[in-house]
């Protein structure tokens, strides 16, 4: 399947509609002011500059990539330069290893372990500061979170915390083990959105909005 190319820059990032995460993460973009749009069949990949693959169940997403015919797709759009980030589920799927089965997208030299903390019942919430993102401590939510075990040479590690790495970076790719869209906080999102080469708001920087609620997303699920 071939990807049409448009001429104009793409200006637009993507979040990936097949499973997990989706209308979270459309909010956070929405409230720093960049385009956006779900992205589930070929066509929804011309004018994207970056692609967000969310949280979900990444054998399921595995399986989906292939189901909707988009896997070739999303490779081809990311070699003509949109930029991607995983989050949880999302960075296993763009690991070139995961611990005891195969890798999917084999787009960043990391190596990780899914369920790394072990069950659901693990889940648990922190803070970081992470210094290349923001100059405030961000806060992390980790749900039945994978770890980042080793990365190669060339890739830049954002966060390390104790014994595992839970964020990291290459040119093109980005991958964080925790859920940014989960809190009130844009930091990361803004961070992506600058590596795709788009303009978020100026004063999403460091910004957590004191009255962003769990349930703020859900107004995405009824208007995306």
């Amino acid at each position: 399947m071939t990807l049409h190319l448009v001429s104009n820059k793409p200006s637009v990032i993507g979040v990936l509609d097949l499973q997990g995460g989706v209308h979270e993460h459309l909010e956070h973009l929405e409230r720093l002011g960049v385009a956006y749009k779900k992205v589930k069949q070929p066509s929804d990949f011309a004018d994207l500059a970056g692609l967000i693959i969310p949280g979900g169940e990444s054998s399921c997403l595995f399986r989906l990539l292939n189901i909707f015919e988009i896997k070739e797709v999303l490779l081809q759009a990311h070699r003509r330069g949109m930029k991607i980030w995983g989050t949880c589920a999302g960075a296993i799927l763009l690991a070139r290893e995961v611990v005891g089965e195969s890798s999917c997208l084999n787009l960043i030299d990391i190596v990780i372990e899914r369920n790394g903390f072990g069950s659901q019942l693990d889940s648990f919430v922190s803070e970081a500061l992470i210094p290349a993102i923001s100059a405030k401590p961000i806060p992390l939510t980790f749900i039945r979170a994978p770890k980042i075990i080793s990365v190669g040479k060339e890739i830049n590690v954002l966060l390390k915390i104790d014994d595992y790495i839970a964020a990291a970076e290459s040119e093109n790719i980005l991958v964080t083990v925790f859920h940014p869209e989960l809190t009130g906080c844009l930091a990361l999102h803004r961070h992506f959105a600058l590596k795709c080469g788009l303009n978020p708001a100026a004063d999403s920087h460091d910004y957590i909005d004191p009255l962003w609620k769990s349930s703020s997303w859900t107004r995405q699920s009824r208007i995306a």
